[in-house]
């Protein structure tokens, strides 16, 4: 099969309407997780699809995110002095998955291994930036995560 012929994780999933789902439901969890909600408690209406837009062009979908607000850079400046601790990060990945199976998301390995595989990387990567002295590179690429691999210049 030519690469052409393989869909990327965003069309696997289901694009931005199931992205949308996602973190719509995921974030309404938030708000009634102890751990979780305290981080979450000041964010805006529009939170769940900013995120959405970002995991959207992550998995190889449209470019939104980086066009509206700011590409990597901007993600990474919403963690800094956030000081999460790992016990956050656990849950935001478990529940996230959670509600991935409640909404009846792609349940293959190969689709799944890679979702875990970028929530691992991102929320750990988020919990690194948002420690005292953490700054942003302004230059700092989108990731491109496909399937069972990094694409761009992270790796590859």
């Amino acid at each position: 099969m030519a690469d052409q012929d393989i869909p990327t994780l965003y069309q696997w999933l289901g694009g931005i309407d199931a992205l949308n789902r996602l973190t719509t439901r995921f974030y309404e969890h938030v708000k009634d997780d102890p751990l979780l909600a305290p981080i979450f408690a000041h964010m805006g209406a529009d939170h769940p699809a900013h995120v959405a837009a970002f995991l959207a062009e992550v998995m190889g979908g449209p470019t939104r995110y980086s066009e509206q607000h700011g590409g990597h850079p901007h993600m990474i400046q919403q963690h800094l002095n956030r000081h999460l601790t790992q016990a956050q990060r656990r849950r935001w990945v478990s529940l996230l998955l959670e509600t991935a199976d409640e909404l009846s998301m792609p349940e293959d390995p190969e689709f799944r291994s890679a979702l875990v595989g970028y929530l691992e990387w991102g929320s750990r990567l988020a919990v690194i930036n948002s420690q005292p002295g953490a700054t942003v590179d302004q230059d700092a690429p989108m990731p491109k995560w496909g399937w069972g691999e990094v694409k761009g210049p992270y790796r590859g």
